[in-house]
């Protein structure tokens, strides 16, 4: 076997064996679907409680909001709501406003995704979604949304009432 062919034998074998490293490497960061499925319960009961402390002191602020928790299939979360009386049209109208916050259920892409409508006066302001993988996601830039969805809603409700 010739210099050359022994170099690119050892080049070979060093490609491999930085391959089977880094192969390594992933896999120890790689959560298991286990620990994926026990942080997902994990980061929603902490966002549900941010979203029930967010939701709640909005309603100190509007009164007659009706508080509610959601938990079914579309996830777990809370929502405010009411009915008002618009007496500008002839005969007077209802028109009903909502905010809704909930951390959707794991699914197969194991995504942390957190879901939020908003209704005003029988308008849509928002109807959105924001996500992360799991093993990505950041408790804080969701309470970031969070935050940001309820001052949109408080802001427009304010604005339209």
């Amino acid at each position: 076997m010739s210099d050359f062919e022994k170099r690119l034998q050892q080049a070979i074998e060093r490609g491999r064996r930085r391959r089977d490293m880094q192969a390594e490497a992933e896999a120890r960061r790689a959560m298991t679907e286990q620990e994926l499925r026990s942080r997902h319960s994990e980061l929603r009961l902490q966002l549900t409680d941010y979203i029930e402390q967010c939701l709640r002191k909005l309603q100190e602020h509007f009164p007659g909001f009706q508080y509610e928790t959601v938990i079914s299939e579309r996830g777990w979360g809370a929502a405010l709501s009411r009915d008002d009386i618009d007496r500008r049209g002839q005969p007077p109208q209802r028109r009903y406003s909502r905010i809704e916050l909930v951390v959707r259920p794991l699914s197969e892409y194991f995504v942390l995704d957190l879901a939020g409508k908003a209704t005003i006066r029988d308008k849509e302001l928002f109807n959105r979604s924001f996500y992360q993988p799991l093993n990505e996601a950041d408790l804080e830039t969701f309470k970031e949304i969070i935050d940001k969805w309820v001052l949109e809603f408080a802001e427009a409700y304010a604005a339209r009432s």
